[in-house]
């Protein structure tokens, strides 16, 4: 499923270290712009900055056309962190942003991830 802020939900996002991001996405990256954490799909990435969101979605059945969309907490007007409960048998969480101009998106982490990261540097971004 392609990553897309469009959407309502973005399933099935399995971390993965940071070592595993494309090095593309790395030249994206400004001055002082650092990695958190990283997320895929079957073949998508999803990565955290300590500024913004980066989706990349890759195309075609090579992969080697991809499109890459940059949303900054700057545009969050706010969001919200679903844990799971200690003894829950399926621990996913989900991270809900809505940005100003009104797209809402939601993503569903697989497994037991520490998502307190990602809002921790949403928080400190935006609270400024």
């Amino acid at each position: 499923m392609a990553i897309s802020f469009n959407e309502d939900s973005v399933f099935n996002l399995k971390q993965i270290p940071i070592e595993h991001v494309r090095d593309d996405v790395t030249n994206l990256l400004i001055g002082g712009e650092d990695i958190i954490m990283a997320f895929q799909t079957v073949r998508d990435q999803l990565v955290f900055t300590n500024k913004r969101i980066i989706s990349i979605d890759l195309q075609k059945i090579t992969g080697k056309r991809r499109t890459y969309t940059s949303m900054p907490y700057s545009r969050i007007q706010y969001f919200s962190i679903e844990t799971p409960a200690l003894i829950e048998i399926f621990p996913d969480s989900r991270l809900s942003v809505v940005f100003t101009d009104g797209v809402n998106a939601i993503f569903e982490f697989r497994g037991r991830t520490d998502i307190s990261k990602i809002g921790r540097a949403i928080s400190e971004y935006i609270c400024k």
